[in-house]
């Protein structure tokens, strides 16, 4: 039985995760406006959690915070061109934020606690890709205790404020209260961003307590600090300095509705994407289609079409796609990536995404397409493109199989399966550590990335197979055999060696802050989340608030 989801609509599974949501449904995030001022105040519901068992005191943070945090951000970018500068904040008095909420995660399994932590700094990325990208700035305005999490949001901002009252301090203390690290990129940020200097860092991240005031400054903790008695004022002031920074971006903002989708036990269909779910062989085939009338081609005419404009209704259906698999689906291993449709229609609407690219709101979409194809890179998932007949893995959606771990190429006997570059492979797109999915294919090679941008024209499958653009190219003969044996073989493996595997080898090259971040992340975290001096019955988290003292393996591996 299929029905058609609302805002927080009804289960494809039991009482799963819902990534959509919409002001109107905000329980913890305020938002309001004032001229090119847009000001996101947190004051979260304490029992209003994302799921039973826990209170979120002290502006604590969930899942379901966060969601709304994600879709705020996203709003603002695409509905309200005309705020510069955004000012984060807090409802509550002498509290900014406590942070990611501890007994959330003592409560959940180890699969939700990594992919919190993912879905967390996913949400701090695109506060920093906005800024980067040409957007808003943000300001943080800590008018309180800000710790953990809520630091960490800080220090995603561009400034940071904090009131100088004696007692409003910033802490990292998941060291030395929870035996677990700062999770969404904290330590990280702290030294790679604030350039914090890390003999300093290092006391810092294990006092509990935090630091505050002048010593705070000092230590590049914060920006500035503000009395209470100027600090109206001043949070306005910074706030319209950070706002003479941006570009004044013209015309009017382009409201995202709902994404509609059809849902039942073992798919999820959307206008442009369909998801099918065999949990017998733990993998789940996602189905993307080209566009299938004319396309706008001068940037009024693409705003007048606005969520509806292909590139961004098919890349916000497959962002939301990707969160619903990774925690409502934990058991499904392999994504197998399919497309349908003209390999031409996909690089028309690619070609006008490069020549409007000047355009705000077609900007918006590029950097939005390109935080999609991060999350699929950084989605512990295994990743097999399959491209045959009917396939158009061109320009946008070649950045698809070029993400895959590997791409199976049918060679059809008229050499009617083909795939092509378009002007976005050439830098538009990129992964988290700043190289192009083709540079980062030829590492060893880039002269083959240059000729595989400058081809153009579609090409077939031995052709493709001779360029390295693809894993294996089989005959109609070979390569319903060919895929089935890897699907099997893959699926047979342990999730938890792939995760790391895929995690090392998807990333060839530099880093930048991003990649560090996720990949300290994924190793760190998922261990650290897994030992018994965080999680056992006497490990530190497990024993937060509690009057026992944690019992710690002092062994160092």
């Amino acid at each position: 039985m299929e029905s058609t989801v609302p805002y927080g609509g009804g289960p494809l599974a039991a009482d799963p995760v819902i990534f959509e949501t919409h002001p109107s449904r905000y329980r913890h995030w305020n938002l309001s406006f004032e001229g090119e001022i847009a000001r996101l105040v947190m004051s979260v519901q304490e029992d209003a959690p994302l799921r039973p068992g826990y209170l979120l005191k002290l502006n604590s943070y969930d899942l379901g915070v966060d969601i709304e945090l994600a879709d705020a951000i996203q709003r603002l970018r695409f509905e309200h061109p005309e705020v510069r500068a955004v000012v984060i904040t807090s409802a509550k008095e002498k509290i900014f934020s406590a942070g990611a909420n501890i007994y959330m995660l003592a409560s959940c399994s180890h699969a939700f606690k990594v992919n919190f932590c993912k879905f967390t700094n996913e949400t701090r990325l695109a506060i920093e890709d906005c800024s980067a990208g040409g957007g808003a700035r943000f300001l943080a305005a800590c008018n309180g205790t800000t710790a953990g999490g809520g630091y960490e949001l800080a220090m995603a901002c561009d400034e940071i404020l904090l009131a100088d009252d004696g007692s409003s301090a910033v802490s990292l203390p998941e060291v030395p209260l929870l035996g677990v690290l700062p999770g969404t990129g904290g330590l990280t940020r702290l030294v790679d961003k604030r350039k914090v200097r890390r003999d300093l860092a290092d006391i810092f991240c294990t006092l509990a307590e935090g630091i505050k005031g002048q010593r705070a400054q000092e230590w590049g903790l914060v920006d500035r600090i503000v009395s209470r008695s100027r600090w109206d004022a001043e949070v306005l002031r910074r706030a319209r300095a950070l706002a003479e920074c941006v570009p004044v971006r013209s015309g009017p903002g382009v409201p995202l509705p709902r994404l509609e989708k059809q849902i039942s036990s073992d798919a999820i269909r959307y206008q442009h994407l369909t998801v099918q779910i065999d949990r017998s062989k733990r993998s789940a085939t996602l189905t993307l289609r080209a566009p299938d009338r004319p396309q706008p081609e001068e940037a009024t005419a693409i705003r007048r079409v606005g969520a509806g404009w292909w590139p961004l209704a098919t890349f916000r259906e497959l962002d939301d796609a990707l969160c619903h698999l990774r925690y409502n689906e934990e058991e499904i291993g392999l994504l197998l990536l399919r497309t349908e449709g003209s390999l031409e229609a996909v690089r028309a609407v690619d070609r006008v995404l490069a020549a409007n690219r000047g355009d705000w709101f077609v900007r918006e979409v590029l950097l939005f397409m390109a935080r999609t194809l991060r999350r699929l890179d950084l989605t512990a998932r295994s990743l097999f493109a399959l491209i045959e007949s009917g396939s158009c893995f061109a320009g946008s959606l070649l950045e698809l199989a070029l993400a895959a771990d590997r791409s199976y190429m049918l060679d059809d006997a008229k050499g009617s399966v083909r795939i092509a570059t378009s002007p976005l492979n050439g830098g538009a797109l990129p992964m988290s550590h700043g190289l192009t999915r083709l540079a980062a294919r030829f590492y060893g090679t880039p002269e083959r990335a240059k000729e595989a941008l400058a081809a153009g024209e579609p090409v077939t499958a031995r052709a493709a197979a001779e360029a390295g653009l693809v894993t294996v190219v089989a005959d109609e003969i070979d390569y319903p055999d060919e895929v089935r044996v890897a699907i099997e073989e893959r699926v047979s493996l342990s999730p938890d060696a792939l995760t790391g595997m895929e995690a090392s080898l998807r990333f060839p090259g530099p880093e930048t802050t991003e990649s560090r971040v996720f990949g300290r992340l994924s190793a760190w975290q998922n261990w650290i989340f897994q030992r018994p001096n965080a999680v056992g019955d006497r490990g530190a988290l497990s024993l937060y608030g509690k009057p026992e003292r944690p019992r710690f393996d002092w062994r160092r591996t």
